[in-house]
């Protein structure tokens, strides 16, 4: 996922990391950024539900562009499903109805948001899974 993200030229000015060892080792997998981001963990961020993570996106201090979630579902899916508009699983089409079937461990939902982290007029640029990622090469 460090891959793909460095080659789709993403580079978070802002990391929120649930506490939980899993997912600040998670994070450290894709570190080292070109430009090194604010890095917050959060004790609230463990499991945490849609509404828990919106907040804490929203509470993003003036001057971040651009925030990472590093967190747990269902409370991921859950958020980005609704940021997605909720698509229906039976009509949806391309990353919109992958997304609406699950979000795997590792995946990665991308949003452009309006100004003011504000969830109202949110779009889905892109849904990665780790299974969409050519397999790394083996190393000795």
């Amino acid at each position: 996922m460090r891959q793909a993200m460095t080659g789709l030229g993403m580079a978070p000015d802002l990391i929120l990391v649930s506490t939980s060892r899993r997912t600040l080792q998670t994070m450290q997998e894709l570190e080292p950024w070109a430009t090194p981001p604010t890095v917050m963990p959060q004790d609230g961020l463990y499991l945490a539900d849609e509404d828990t993570i919106r907040d804490a996106i929203a509470a993003a201090p003036d001057g971040v562009r651009s925030v990472l979630v590093v967190g747990h579902n269902p409370g991921l899916h859950t958020l980005a499903y609704h940021l997605a508009g909720s698509p229906d699983p039976a009509s949806a089409q391309g990353d919109a109805r992958r997304l609406a079937d699950g979000f795997p461990s590792g995946a990665l939902a991308e949003f452009a948001l309006p100004q003011g982290w504000s969830a109202d007029g949110a779009r889905l640029v892109r849904f990665i899974c780790p299974r969409d990622l050519p397999e790394p090469p083996d190393t000795p």
